[in-house]
């Protein structure tokens, strides 16, 4: 019934328009089950519709000039291209046909035009108007047809015809109409034996040069890339591509018949093989990641298939055959059936493609932040931050110069200056300007920087419970804290016993030899500290010996602690206060003024010193005797048991006083940002094209130019608004503007809160 109502449609099309006047452009709806195209009146675009669709399609048909009346009877015949003719003066090489009569091949497509000239033929006969290649005008229509053209648009097609044929610039149309004479060419006159392999070669080569220069044209691309598929279906043996050069969409020839012979001989679908089968595969839809990050898809796909299936799965040949055909750019040919009785077609299959899509999906989840960085403005994929956001596999493959030379940088700081590095220094590593203050995304980036790169850095706030300052300075070490590193308790309490030991070695503004060594001592005396917890304190250490001292929320913490735990305190002070074996009354007053700030009684200073270093005999007039006994120093039973002390104060204390700053939070995180667009930040307009837009995942072009109409706003600007909006609430554009427009439900949802 629907293709007798068709038929009906367009017979009223023929008598209506059927007239030898020109013809206006007309728009009819009709019902149309997985159409090929939409035709459209855009005289320099072909359109291909959502592949896959099984529902109305709208079909405006621009009929431009009628097919003028030729009297040249000369036959039509086919110009190769290593032949020339002179043509109004002008030398024009071959691959196109020449006459007066080559009747159209079409027998399917005839009720939309009653025109019966092949589309390409040039006819001399005809007026013909020199013009720019630039040109154009009405009659270069959605199915263009030299006979067609009004006489400057065939003067403006021979002049792209006479030159190099590749200028980017040059109207979609004249490249269609150059496509259909090779396309007879090679579906008609080849098929009958007429060419040789050797031009057959050429066209070949002719088409793939095309679809290089105007590959742009998402259509010209596809019909491009079918018929090179075609080509290499007729004769194997002279044309050949790599899997990867596949068309996707749902009537790829070379898939359907590669995936077929496959599954036919027993073999395991390789990754190459499967990656192109989600692609082609109708029934699932790209998400953003996976259409903006193409590549990096590919590459991940790939890799997260083999590591499931190895060499790959084998499929169970199916019943169902396979058949398929290839449909023409041109209007005046028909398709083209290409039958393979003894294939099956396991294209459709469900289970399957139920584990490519599994496989699709957590590829798609991994390049989300990848993604979102990239649909940022002004970003690159060779941005460093957007380096780090890719999964460890891509990292690990990419040979970016960026990255190589940070891990020279690093690993030189390390070698000569003990890791100590200057923030800016790290962040002009980066490629960015340096922000205005350091937040949890700016520390992210230190972090992923440093860990994928193969290093560690002190202090890092989610071990240290300490930030670095813009102006300050970061200790980098080898391999890192790794990804599983969870800090111990005998970590956070060293780690205190260190904050409390460098705020003492650095009282006179130099940092003692002996002094540096008491604080490593109590890193490599510690039987309960793994090689990463040591290596990571040795960073933290350095860091705050080259760091002013900062007792922000020591001395409230302090005051809580009992009399026991203070004492012990002290003890740390003055240990390392006497590790290079002399105390001078400068000092003393130092430690008094520590001892206050901390809550500590500043009246025990010399006693504690004299304690101390009685029981150690650290103090010693002479040079030598202060040398000997630094070497032979051991640190007293206090600090070297202070782990295994039962005592729960002191154990409550070493936690409390580690806890240092703040956590790091997002900037501007008092507000949040979606709730603060709960009725978003767009004017009335914009946020009624963006509602609509939020209803569906795709929209083709023309409905969204429609919609945009309505509200007499302007397509690209509306998107780059919205877009904008988007950035600031959720830091990831919910529009994509790849001809048909996609939405990005998932990042609708965010925006709802």
């Amino acid at each position: 019934m629907e293709l007798l109502i068709f038929i009906a449609v367009c017979y009223v099309l023929y008598k209506v328009f059927g007239s030898t006047k020109p013809k206006p452009k007309h728009e009819v709806k009709v019902t149309n089950r997985n159409p090929k195209v939409v035709h459209t009146s855009n005289s320099n675009r072909h359109f291909d519709d959502e592949e896959g669709e099984d529902e109305l399609v709208t079909f405006t048909i621009s009929y431009g000039h009628e097919e003028e009346k030729s009297k040249n009877r000369t036959p039509g015949k086919w110009i190769s291209g290593n032949e020339s003719i002179n043509l109004n003066g002008v030398q024009l090489r071959g691959n196109f046909y020449y006459g007066g009569t080559l009747k159209a091949l079409d027998n399917e497509r005839s009720y939309f035009s009653n025109q019966e000239t092949e589309a390409s033929l040039i006819d001399d006969s005809l007026k013909i108007t020199p013009a720019d290649f630039s040109y154009t005008d009405q009659s270069l229509a959605y199915w263009p047809k030299f006979i067609s053209l009004s006489p400057k648009a065939r003067g403006a097609y021979l002049n792209w015809l006479a030159s190099d044929r590749n200028h980017p610039d040059a109207p979609i149309g004249y490249v269609f109409i150059y496509f259909y004479g090779i396309e007879r060419r090679v579906i008609h006159d080849a098929n009958s034996k007429q060419v040789l392999d050797s031009e057959y070669l050429g066209l070949f080569e002719e088409v793939s040069r095309l679809k290089e220069v105007y590959g742009e044209s998402r259509s010209f691309f596809n019909y491009a890339t079918r018929l090179i598929e075609f080509m290499c279906l007729q004769r194997p043996d002279v044309c050949k591509i790599d899997a990867e050069s596949f068309s996707f969409a749902n009537d790829s020839l070379l898939f359907k018949f590669e995936l077929s012979k496959v599954v036919a001989s027993g073999q395991a679908i390789s990754p190459q093989l499967a990656l192109s089968w989600i692609k082609f595969y109708p029934e699932y839809r790209f998400r953003t990641p996976a259409r903006r990050c193409a590549k990096e898809f590919a590459a991940l796909f790939k890799t997260r298939y083999a590591e499931k299936y190895g060499n790959g799965f084998v499929v169970k040949p199916n019943k169902t055959k396979l058949n398929i055909s290839y449909w023409p750019a041109s209007s005046t040919l028909s398709s083209v059936q290409i039958n393979q009785d003894d294939l099956p077609d396991p294209s459709m299959l469900k289970g399957p493609t139920n584990k490519l899509i599994a496989i699709a999906d957590v590829c798609t989840e991994e390049l989300e932040q990848y993604s979102r960085y990239l649909g940022k403005k002004d970003t690159s994929s060779n941005d460093i931050a957007a380096l780090l956001l890719l999964p460890e596999q891509l990292i690990s493959s990419s040979s970016s110069s960026a990255l190589a030379s940070f891990k020279t940088w690093a690993n030189d700081a390390i070698q000569h200056n003990s890791g100590l590095v200057s923030l800016s220094d790290f962040w002009k590593m980066t490629g960015e300007s340096l922000p205005e203050k350091l937040n949890k995304k700016e520390m992210e980036l230190i972090q992923n920087l440093a860990s994928k790169s193969g290093f560690g850095f002190a202090p890092d706030p989610r071990y240290h419970h300490a930030k670095p300052t813009l102006d300050g300075n970061l200790v980098l070490f080898s391999e890192g804290h790794g990804d599983y590193f969870e800090p111990s308790k005998s970590f956070n309490e060293v780690a205190m016993a260190l904050r409390l030991g460098a705020m003492v070695a650095t009282i006179d503004s130099h940092v003692d030899e002996h002094e540096l060594t008491v604080l490593h001592r109590l890193i490599e005396h510690d039987p309960k500290l793994s090689p990463t917890e040591k290596k990571s304190l040795k960073a933290y250490v350095t860091w705050r010996l080259n760091t002013p001292a900062n007792m922000n929320g020591l001395k409230a913490r302090l005051e809580k602690l009992d009399e026991k735990a203070k004492s012990l305190v002290s003890h740390i002070l003055v240990t390392v206060a006497l590790a290079d074996g002399k105390i001078d009354p400068t000092e003393i007053k130092q430690l008094e003024k520590l001892y206050a700030a901390l809550g500590l009684d500043k009246s025990l200073v010399t006693s504690d010193i004299h304690n101390i270093s009685s029981r150690k005999s650290l103090v010693s007039t002479q040079k030598e005797s202060t040398q000997s006994h630094v070497e032979s120093f051991a640190l007293d039973e206090e600090l070297l048991a202070l782990h295994e002390s039962e005592t729960s104060d002191v154990q409550s204390m070493l936690s409390a006083i580690f806890v240092e700053d703040a956590p790091l939070v997002e900037e501007n995180s008092v507000v949040e940002p979606v709730q603060a667009q709960s009725k978003t930040g767009l004017d009335n307009k914009h946020e009624n094209l963006y509602q609509e837009l939020a209803t569906k995942d795709v929209w083709a072009r023309n409905d969204v130019i429609e919609l945009c109409r309505k509200l007499e706003l302007m397509l690209d600007g509306a998107i780059e608004t919205i877009n904008d909006w988007s950035y600031e609430a959720v830091e990831a554009p919910v529009l994509d503007d790849d001809d048909d427009i996609y939405v990005d439900l998932e990042i609708v949802e965010e925006l709802k809160g």
